[in-house]
């Protein structure tokens, strides 16, 4: 995670574009826009929210790694207000697009109306019900459990629990995953179901009171309900200031409020993947990919601050870091 020198400017740059789908509303199709002038004999499309900066910076470091794995044969489609997805199915036809990217919530919205004949890999959202995924391989902006446990044991090697409280209808699939996950790296997954804030608050003063700093830690998912932005967030980073435990979670914005680390999209790698499970929907070799996938394509950020606080080396770790709060 390169060098712990980063520009203010650098720093508020990066999380501004960082902040990635979280706000992304139900923008819809209305126009479309070609990539470039061969994009008529294209047989790959991207479907994104047209919107403005920082958001519009991020989409297009997306798309940059898809043009890039696809050797710019795609066609571009921003949405706008007012969707059509039988007019869009009818340009895609006319283009001979067989396989779509949708980005975002809106441009995964629009693409399930497409017309079944055109495979759909949707990238760029934070959760999606699994019944909505079964038709498409959907990658959530999610971190991989299995890339965040390896980099709490580079961090902490001595952790051996990992407690998370989570909304089984946002999160159920993910926290199968973390379980084995979490084994894979000799960690004991504590996994506390809340669906509704007044239980999960119960649940955090609950686990909270009996946590060992040396030895337990608290993972934030990305969920709605039980990290909730005014209430939990603050309880959870201010106790465990007081009582010095590790806390860690899967949205970049969190470290710069006090968790230890958290891992972020690179975004032109995730790029190249979808484009790569799109190419691979077209190759007609065996049933293509389906259901929600975790992210892998992932860059790390930390706080010194908080690692200072807890006495933890980053340097020891060995990890490539490549944002720094607080911000310097």
């Amino acid at each position: 995670m390169g060098s712990f020198l980063f520009s203010a400017w650098r720093v508020r740059h990066k999380v501004a574009r960082l902040l990635l789908m979280a706000v992304l509303g139900s923008l819809m199709y209305a126009g479309m826009a070609v990539a470039d002038d061969d994009a008529g004999r294209a047989s790959l499309a991207v479907v994104y929210p047209d919107i403005g900066e920082p958001y519009r910076s991020v989409f297009s470091a997306i798309i940059e790694g898809i043009e890039e794995r696809a050797r710019g044969k795609i066609a571009s489609f921003p949405i706008v207000a007012g969707a059509n997805p039988p007019a869009l199915s009818e340009e895609l036809r006319h283009r001979n697009v067989r396989a779509v990217i949708a980005l975002g919530r809106s441009g995964l919205k629009v693409a399930s109306g497409l017309d079944r004949q055109i495979n759909v890999v949707a990238g760029g959202v934070l959760s999606v019900p699994e019944s909505e995924a079964q038709g498409m391989m959907v990658q959530s902006l999610a971190p991989d459990p299995a890339l965040l446990f390896a980099r709490l044991k580079s961090f902490m090697p001595g952790a051996k629990r990992v407690i998370v409280v989570y909304d089984p209808k946002q999160n159920e699939w993910l926290i199968r995953l973390a379980k084995d996950a979490a084994k894979a790296q000799g960690l004991e997954l504590v996994a506390l179901d809340a669906d509704d804030l007044k239980t999960a608050v119960r649940r955090y003063q609950d686990v909270m009171g009996s946590m060992n700093g040396r030895r337990d830690v608290l993972w934030l998912p990305q969920d709605s309900t039980t990290v909730e932005e005014s209430a939990v967030l603050p309880l959870v980073l201010r106790e465990a200031w007081n009582q010095s435990f590790v806390v860690f979670s899967s949205n970049v914005v969190h470290v710069r409020r006090g968790a230890l680390f958290s891992l972020y999209p690179d975004n032109t790698e995730m790029g190249r993947f979808l484009a790569g499970a799109a190419l691979a929907s077209l190759q007609g070799n065996g049933a293509p990919q389906r259901g929600i996938q975790t992210l892998k394509q992932v860059l790390t950020a930390v706080n010194t601050r908080t690692a200072e606080h807890l006495g933890i080396d980053l340097r020891a770790s060995q990890q490539r870091i490549h944002l720094i709060f607080p911000e310097q």
